[in-house]
């Protein structure tokens, strides 16, 4: 078994850990909450989320379940601090918790490297101001951004309660001229099980946040990260 523990904020959609647990063999994902309190869409609050003082005390729980990695499961609270500040917080967190770390937003990243492509199209639940930290935020990791559409969903606690119809309605209106594949950022959206729907309608891969947390942990934790169901990123390569 392999013990991927999911750094999460408030309440939203950290049930799609338990499903993502159920799909992927040899997986585990305990969830440790980091903060109880609203997961404001906007930039100092998410600063505040994403900090050194947040986050360490929950490493260090989450080093009492012996995870074999951590994860940071939230995409704006790590974007936001910029690529340096997102390696930061990864190292942050590997220090409090003994084991390797990393973040949804540097798990896009990778996920993007990993299927051999650096194009991409994002739907964004952010205000544009949040969402412009985001395309700065992948260009510095080598990937283009060819289109962004925002839609100014003001906390994770709203953004979890919209339903797949939703996602499905901004995945058909994204703008793919030019993308390789279609990023949905958010953790507090629920998308895992629309996915091979979304991958199948569009004729590209999709990421999404909960999918690309669970990934990027698993590879740190030395699973091989396949599965059926999960997308082109858990697919054979």
């Amino acid at each position: 078994m392999h013990t991927v523990a999911v750094l999460y904020p408030g309440h939203s959609a950290e049930d799609e850990f338990q499903v993502l647990e159920e799909r992927i063999p040899g997986s585990s994902f305990p969830v440790v909450h980091t903060w109880e309190g609203s997961t404001d869409h906007d930039v100092e609050a998410l600063l505040a989320l994403g900090s050194e003082e947040q986050l360490t005390p929950s490493a260090e729980r989450a080093r009492e379940l012996s995870p074999d990695a951590l994860m940071w499961a939230c995409t704006s609270g790590s974007f936001v601090h910029g690529w340096d500040g997102c390696r930061e917080q990864a190292r942050w967190i590997q220090e409090a918790a003994g084991a390797p770390a990393s973040s949804t937003s540097l798990a896009f990243a990778a996920a993007v490297g990993h299927l051999g492509l650096d194009r991409v199209s994002v739907a964004a639940t952010y205000p544009q101001d949040v969402a412009s930290h985001l395309l700065r935020f992948l260009q510095r990791g080598g990937v283009a951004v060819t289109a962004l559409s925002t839609y100014d969903v003001p906390s994770g606690e709203a953004a979890g309660l919209l339903g797949p119809a939703w996602v499905r309605e901004i995945a058909m209106a994204a703008d793919l001229t030019d993308a390789q594949c279609l990023l949905i950022p958010d953790t507090a959206l629920h998308t895992i099980d629309v996915l091979p729907e979304l991958e199948s309608t569009l004729g590209m891969p999709v990421l999404t946040a909960n999918q690309v947390t669970a990934w990027y942990g698993l590879v740190l934790a030395g699973h091989p990260a396949r599965a059926e169901g999960l997308g082109a990123l858990f697919g054979p390569r």
